[in-house]
């Protein structure tokens, strides 16, 4: 155990360390400039208490991400490990429509916990990319990976219930970003072009039949809420005081900080102008308050993440770290876009949080334990390299 500890010190990915915990505290106190106006006014709550919330979410996801770091990557491929995974992913999927609590934007997607919330969605990303990671690895040391009509069916059954538990609390953002992880992952495995354009084609028509599903289940995605939304994207400034309220004082924001911003903690949108401004849309604030310098500084450091992370994943000639790697950039890559995209209106609104940044439990301790997945990967890769 002492030789693996001071092997896993001497290897350890430092660079990605100080970038995963600089954006945690950058994010930490953006959250306080954003939320402490809509805490007392909202809520009638003092002005650090999501500052308070998020500082005690950092604090449990320091223990995660060195456990994380220090568990052998490989266990994961465990027939044990894989169906402790996805019994505890489809439990709480399934308890979130049954106990779950809402949001703001009216989603059932939250399990309250008495002294916090847990999001099943975001704890099925990670899971996700570590189960298909085993499944593919198997499939490739078989040599069965081309072979479509074998082992396929499991995977992509998963998938298909995830994507029907997360569509039933109508969490769109999520779901997208799920199906962007699980074809990323396939990509890293090795799949010949005809095969994986033979997956890709399935994995959408298991979307298309997963919307038909909950179609016919349930019409919340069809509701005003959503059809508004939809509207708003087209031209948020005809729905200004409606759906397009929050697209357009995001733009405000955005256009007032110019280069540098007004300043730390002088923003004015987040005054009641713009709803929830420490979770989806921090960014508009970070770009009021400190400019396009401060945010270029959040985008550089989720770059250096997903571009190290892919690196990891080329370095390395173990079939499941590369798709493991893989997966965590495409987590993190993905989820920056439909944030961002979002915000910007080159996609709908969907409410998905910005890594590292936004205000968020049980988003911040997945990415951490990602980012700790990562480590254990990343010392792998430099351990691969020194026998070589």
């Amino acid at each position: 155990m002492n030789t693996y500890i001071k092997r896993f010190i001497k290897n350890f990915d430092y660079p990605v360390f100080f970038v995963y915990i600089a954006l945690c505290l950058f994010g930490l106190v953006m959250i306080y400039s954003a939320s402490m106006v809509w805490s007392v006014e909202r809520y009638g709550w003092t002005p650090d208490y999501f500052f308070n919330k998020q500082k005690l979410n950092l604090l449990l996801s320091l223990p995660v991400f060195f456990l994380a770091a220090l568990f052998p990557y490989k266990h994961y491929k465990s027939r044990f490990m894989m169906q402790l995974m996805l019994g505890v992913m489809f439990i709480l999927l399934i308890l979130v429509h049954f106990i779950g609590v809402g949001g703001e934007s009216g989603s059932q997607s939250w399990l309250s916990l008495g002294f916090g919330n847990v999001q099943p969605s975001e704890i099925a990303k990670i899971v996700i990319v570590l189960y298909f990671a085993s499944i593919f690895t198997k499939k490739y040391q078989n040599g069965t990976l081309d072979k479509l009509n074998e082992s396929v069916g499991p995977p992509l059954l998963v998938l298909t219930f995830v994507f029907v538990l997360i569509m039933l609390e109508t969490d769109v953002g999520n779901t997208m970003i799920i199906s962007f992880v699980a074809i990323s992952v396939i990509a890293a495995s090795g799949i010949k072009f005809k095969s994986y354009s033979k997956l890709i084609g399935l994995i959408g028509i298991l979307i298309v039949i997963a919307l038909t599903f909950i179609y016919f289940l349930k019409d919340s995605l069809l509701t005003e809420r959503r059809l508004g939304r939809l509207e708003a994207f087209f031209n948020p400034f005809d729905y200004e005081q409606g759906f397009g309220y929050q697209i357009v004082n995001g733009y405000i924001a955005i256009g007032s900080g110019g280069l540098t911003g007004l300043g730390l903690g002088n923003s004015n949108q987040k005054y009641g102008y713009l709803p929830e401004p420490h979770t989806d849309f921090i960014m508009a604030i970070i770009a009021e308050e400190l400019g396009l310098v401060g945010v270029l500084i959040v985008l550089c450091g989720l770059f250096f993440l997903v571009f190290k992370a892919i690196m990891i994943s080329i370095k390395t000639r173990d079939p499941q770290a590369r798709m493991i790697a893989a997966g965590i950039a495409s987590i993190i890559g993905f989820q920056t876009f439909v944030n961002l995209g979002g915000m910007l209106g080159i996609i709908p609104l969907t409410g998905v949080p910005l890594p590292f940044i936004s205000y968020g439990g049980t988003s911040i301790i997945i990415l951490s334990a990602a980012i700790g997945i990562l480590m254990n990967v990343s010392m792998f890769v430099k351990l691969e390299k020194t026998k070589s």
